[in-house]
């Protein structure tokens, strides 16, 4: 089974795009489930079939869910605050403090990505395809399972009957999953704009820096290219289709052509209902199927050493956009990497564990780190 996640900025279409892939999956006579995640579901709009919290066959090999994170909140977080506020209180936690601590940031994403996990681990699925949040929200998703990994590995063991041993099991599992290159890739949907392009860029860099994969880009509502020939409209339509290309080459010169690139036409119709999404999952579909994206990112980012005459030089090969905010550190053995915002520990190979960091530079192909020998 294959899990493709669906994300962009606000309004680009990538639910449009998510229903459209699963639609021409079904069509190829593969079970596929599309599972919406985000908070403000237009699913069921798209797919013009009511939906809920269970999956519904709105066509033939085509089922559809809606994740209602807030209900699952409600229902599932409960049992496990409690469990939590009692973990809390058994360390000396004074009980209104221990009731503020189990009020988590995130829990909502965290619930929201083991429903998907379960639907999909449940189900008679070929492929699962998840309709995301915007762009912040499933950049917040995505990274949840590795931040919560990081904090209950340090508080692991101190609970009762090992309840917090067990959420770090499966927090981990979540990781493992999000990670797994064979099972999960992640396809980013974005219109010719720069300022989307821009946010793209970003998402990128900082899935590859959690190790999770990008297998496409859908670049969304190009004009096309026939049609009128004079006119005011005409002329409008060839100038932003102009602007379009240029937005597209920039897209492709910054060597994000190696995820791999899907471009779908703007249509004069909201596209509403599998049959009127069967185009765009035409244009979607790879010559080698419905699931190929095209390409892949960097799965982890990619260490390369070069020795020079006084240390190393050291290739981090990683999508990154020319006004990236790059910060270097050393935390022991690892070097930590910051890239707007998003960190990363690297560990370094065994030879360059003595050397200190000189001074580093980037590029479209990442960063390139210079490494001294040490005294």
């Amino acid at each position: 089974m294959r899990t493709l996640l669906f994300t962009g900025k606000g309004g680009v279409g990538k639910t449009t795009v998510a229903a459209a892939t699963a639609s021409r999956l079904a069509r190829w006579g593969r079970k596929t489930l599309v599972v919406s995640t985000d908070p403000a579901h237009s699913l069921a709009d798209t797919l013009a079939t009511p939906l809920d919290g269970e999956p519904r066959e709105v066509a033939a090999d085509l089922y559809a869910v809606q994740v209602d994170a807030r209900a699952l909140t409600d229902g599932a977080w409960r049992t496990l605050r409690d469990a939590m506020r009692s973990v809390l209180t058994g360390l000396g936690v004074d009980a209104l403090d221990a009731e503020e601590l189990t009020v988590l940031p995130g829990v909502d994403e965290l619930l929201a990505l083991t429903e998907v996990r379960a639907l999909a681990d449940a189900g008679p699925w070929d492929t699962v395809v998840v309709d995301c949040g915007p762009t912040a929200e499933t950049s917040r998703l995505l990274a949840l399972p590795e931040a919560v990994a990081g904090y209950l590995s340090r508080t692991a063991g101190r609970g009762p009957a090992g309840m917090l041993d067990r959420l770090a099991a499966h927090v981990d599992d979540l990781r493992r999953w999000l990670t797994d290159t064979e099972a999960t890739a992640v396809r980013l949907v974005l219109t010719p704009e720069r300022v989307v392009l821009a946010e793209t860029r970003r998402l990128l860099t900082s899935l590859t820096l959690r190790g999770i994969a990008v297998d496409g880009l859908v670049v969304n509502r190009m004009m096309p290219t026939g049609g009128l020939s004079w006119g005011p409209a005409a002329s409008w339509l060839r100038a932003r289709r102009r602007a379009q290309d240029r937005v597209l080459a920039e897209l492709r010169a910054d060597g994000l052509a190696e995820v791999g690139i899907r471009t779908v036409e703007h249509r004069p119709d909201e596209p509403i209902g599998p049959a009127a999404l069967d185009g765009i999952g035409d244009e979607l579909s790879a010559p080698d199927g419905p699931t190929a994206g095209g390409g892949r990112s960097p799965s982890l980012p990619l260490l390369r050493a070069e020795e020079t005459d006084d240390g190393f030089l050291l290739r981090i090969e990683m999508p990154l956009a020319g006004d990236s905010t790059v910060d270097l550190a050393r935390v022991d053995d690892d070097l930590a990497v910051t890239v707007d915002g998003f960190r990363r520990l690297l560990a370094l190979p065994d030879a360059l564990r003595p050397c200190r960091v000189t001074e580093a530079e980037s590029d479209a192909r990442g960063l390139v780190v210079h490494l001294e020998r040490s005294p």
